[in-house]
């Protein structure tokens, strides 16, 4: 019997949360991301005394895959206790990083084993974008 693909997301964010660092919280958050050439990057909450120093799991696997040389994803599994969704700030970093928010998965995982499908596009229906803002490079 074969894993799919989902799966295999899924499993790499349950166990990526075991890592998160929350002793403030106690919200353990665990994402993997794969990028559009099929490598998965993952990465845990880590929290600060200084709450705004936090990182979010998902903008933690967000620099793992830009470090690792690659800018574009296509899929993210981010699992926590109660399948709860990205942050604004998280889900304007994965805007970033999309060529179409409206053909990006992502899978909220809960506790339970519940797994729940959504499009970028629907989690931020309208993130921040500006002509007056360009890219200089």
């Amino acid at each position: 019997m074969s894993i799919s693909s989902d799966e295999i997301l899924v499993t790499k964010a349950k166990a990526v949360r075991d890592h998160a660092y929350a002793p403030y919280s106690g919200y353990l958050v665990g994402a993997a991301l794969r990028a559009t050439d099929g490598d998965i990057f993952t990465g845990a909450n880590v929290e600060n005394l200084s709450f705004g120093l936090t990182i979010c799991a998902e903008r933690s696997a967000v620099a793992a895959m830009v470090s690792a040389g690659k800018t574009r994803w296509s899929e993210l599994a981010v699992a926590t206790k109660d399948g709860g969704t990205p942050c604004g700030m998280c889900l304007q970093t994965l805007v970033e990083f999309v060529e179409d928010p409206a053909n990006c998965r992502i899978l909220l995982c809960g506790s339970s084993g519940t797994v729940t499908e959504h499009r970028l596009i629907e989690l931020l229906p309208m993130g921040f974008a500006s002509d007056a803002v360009r890219r200089v490079g």
